[in-house]
């Protein structure tokens, strides 16, 4: 949506990707993939890992082209949201409890390294969020 507000672009191919974190602490690779064509122009792929391991979204899309899906990874973006927050006066929690969520949630790992994709092929969409 991003794309299509700011620049006024939609891409030829666009798929919406979601990743799973499944109850068993590891999936086959023939239970990871899920493709779904919604329209000629978007797809909807769930990629399922095991809560025991880490996530390599590069390895799963390759299940996807063994699967009749033909894309290049060097070429595709991946466009990612970050969230900063803020603390809010009128949150309800002591100043205190929202200055060490916020000091907590900036030593969570990036997106781009736990997933492992291509640094150079993403685009991360900022938001800002009080709390």
């Amino acid at each position: 949506m991003h794309s299509l507000k700011h620049y006024k672009v939609l891409h030829e191919q666009n798929v919406i990707l979601s990743v799973v974190t499944a109850p068993q602490p590891v999936v086959p690779d023939s239970e990871r993939v899920k493709m779904e064509t919604v329209n000629e122009l978007f797809m909807r792929v769930t990629l399922t890992f095991g809560y025991m391991e880490q996530p390599n979204i590069p390895r799963a899309l390759a299940i996807c082209r063994k699967q009749g899906w033909k894309f290049d990874i060097m070429t595709t973006s991946f466009f990612l949201s970050r969230r900063s927050l803020k603390a809010s006066p009128n949150s309800g929690m002591p100043v205190w409890q929202d200055r060490l969520f916020i000091g907590l949630a900036r030593t969570a790992a990036d997106a781009t390294e736990y997933f492992q994709i291509p640094t150079g092929r993403v685009v991360e969409i900022g938001t800002q969020v009080a709390i």
